[in-house]
């Protein structure tokens, strides 16, 4: 009796292990799942590993837009929250990665509050690229390392699609140094930005002058002679005459002839790469005369 019980049970065991087995191993019943803190996969998951905190974790970043697998195209803006040793300066750190992860733009993001805290902190950035030849890519949050460590580096993934449907290509024309080493003050040269498309590409044109060049063009040589911080206050295009007020920003603190030439060197190449414009008017707070005087 007694053997024939121990026997009932070894086999009630050895089915219960069978049955944990399968469910664990199997292909179908493949999840990701919680496991001191981090997402590890149980059988064999079809979908990718969750890029959300787990469960009744605190998360250190929480990225709000762009979601994960949202198409994406640019300008980028990237909002979230972030604890406060993310940052450095109040600042941290954008990358965007194509489907082989090589690096196809970077750029800042700033906190938005307090960043001296173990707290989350607001945060907001923009990023532009180019869409590469992949449909899909990674947006990497890093935080700001000034050690430069390897073990003080952290980052948050967020896998991306890059959606080229939706967008435009226009130039802005910036100075650069190593095509005009001798710097001539009104020659500028041309990079290409995509945007998203508008029916305003003139206006589109010139805030992605007003940008400034990104991190990659000011290492290939590219400057602007224009101030940070102007605002375009009105454009009209009638007749070929594209006429573009400016807010007094961007006659603030501007001497000599070679700069003020190269400003508008900038905003007129800048427009004239539309057939509809021949020539431009600049005006700042609507006065066309005695405006950027070297």
């Amino acid at each position: 009796m007694k053997r024939t019980v121990i026997i009932a049970f070894a086999t009630l065991l050895a089915a219960t292990a069978i049955v944990v087995g399968v469910r664990f191993l199997g292909g179908d019943e493949g999840t990701w799942i919680c496991i001191n803190g981090e997402w590890v996969k149980h059988g064999n998951p079809s979908s990718p590993k969750p890029t959300v905190p787990c469960p009744g974790e605190a998360p250190e970043v929480v990225i709000t837009s762009p979601q994960p697998h949202q198409a994406i195209s640019t300008p980028l803006t990237v909002t979230g929250k972030a604890q406060g040793h993310w940052f450095f300066e109040a600042n941290a750190v954008l990358r965007l990665l194509d489907a082989q992860q090589r690096e196809i733009a970077s750029g800042a993001v700033h906190a938005l509050g307090d960043w001296m805290t173990d707290d989350l902190v607001d945060f907001e950035g923009r990023i532009r690229f180019l869409s590469p030849a992949s449909d899909t890519g990674t947006l990497v949050f890093q935080n700001d390392n000034p050690s430069g460590l390897p073990e003080n580096q952290k980052e948050f993934r967020v896998p991306v699609r890059f959606d080229a449907s939706h967008t435009m290509k226009v130039k802005a024309y910036f100075n650069s140094d190593k095509l005009d080493p001798e710097s001539s003050c009104k020659k500028v040269f041309p990079v290409e930005r995509e945007i998203a498309t508008t029916d305003a590409p003139a206006r589109a044109a010139l805030d992605e002058l007003l940008a400034g060049p990104t991190p990659m063009e000011q290492t290939a040589g590219y400057s602007t002679s224009i101030n940070s911080g102007v605002t375009i206050q009105g454009l009209t295009i009638r007749d070929g005459v594209a006429a573009v007020d400016f807010d007094e920003q961007l006659g603030f603190q501007v001497g000599g002839s070679c700069r003020v030439s190269a400003i508008r060197a900038q905003i007129t190449e800048t427009l004239m790469q539309f057939s509809t414009v021949k020539s431009v008017v600049v005006s700042i707070d609507g006065q066309t005369e005695d405006i950027l005087q070297p």
